[in-house]
């Protein structure tokens, strides 16, 4: 593995070792995330909406530029829904 592609990873490491320190404390973290990006699943833009109302709302933050932890989060949270609506 190079080094640029080894910092890269250990920066997305820490970050998501970050966001799951804060949905540990917090639990209602995870909930807010899921009824949010449950709202905006099927609007255009709906990630960029998604990342924004969650860090108005949590203790998230999802800056205007994504981090490959970030575009991450988004993905599972879209599983995440996808799952949901699987069981019904």
């Amino acid at each position: 593995m190079s080094t640029a592609s080894e910092s890269r990873q250990a920066r997305m490491i820490e970050e998501l070792r970050v966001f799951i320190k804060k949905v540990l404390s917090d639990p209602t973290v995870a909930v807010k995330c899921v009824e949010i990006a449950r709202r905006y699943k099927d609007d255009p833009d709906a990630n960029r909406k998604i990342a924004e109302e969650i860090s108005a709302n949590t203790t998230v933050r999802i800056p205007e530029n994504w981090s490959e932890a970030d575009r991450m989060f988004l993905d599972i949270l879209r599983d995440v829904l996808d799952d949901e609506a699987a069981l019904y």
